[in-house]
């Protein structure tokens, strides 16, 4: 499926999100408080983002990682008159949320916050099954 019928399939709040870099309510996304084993990918591409073993609670309600599974892209934003880093998908450009550099330091030190409704859980479980199967090392 290519990223406009994608699109087509979002609610409402993952296309805001992704497409027009809004925000979700803090402690309201499907994800803040979720610690199953897996990854986290793209809502809009399925390109893997995240590992389980890197998210943690940080407290501020939305889920919080401490590094990417692969390379992501970043963006100055001072929008809101703060300044900030944005975060983004490489592949469909999908806003996901912002880095900020008040992380665990014994892990890098970063906090990359993200909205819920830029990802899709897959479980451990159905890795394989989904065409994920080469993160099963990440667990090993």
């Amino acid at each position: 499926m290519d990223k406009a019928e994608r699109l087509k399939e979002l609610s409402k709040e993952q296309y805001e999100v992704t497409q027009h870099a809004a925000t979700e309510y803090p402690f309201s996304g499907m994800y803040d408080d979720f610690y199953e084993k897996g990854i986290y990918v793209d809502i809009v591409s399925g390109e893997p983002l995240f590992s389980s073993l890197d998210k943690y609670d940080a407290g501020c309600g939305w889920p919080s990682f401490t590094k990417p599974i692969k390379k992501l892209v970043y963006r100055r934003d001072q929008s809101h008159n703060m300044e900030r880093t944005e975060v983004k998908s490489p592949e469909a450009d999908s806003h996901l949320g912002h880095v900020f550099s008040d992380g665990p330091v014994d892990q890098g030190g970063l906090r990359y916050c993200i909205n819920s409704a830029a990802l899709d859980f897959i479980p451990y479980d159905q890795l394989e099954e989904r065409g994920y199967g080469e993160y099963k090392q990440l667990f090993v």
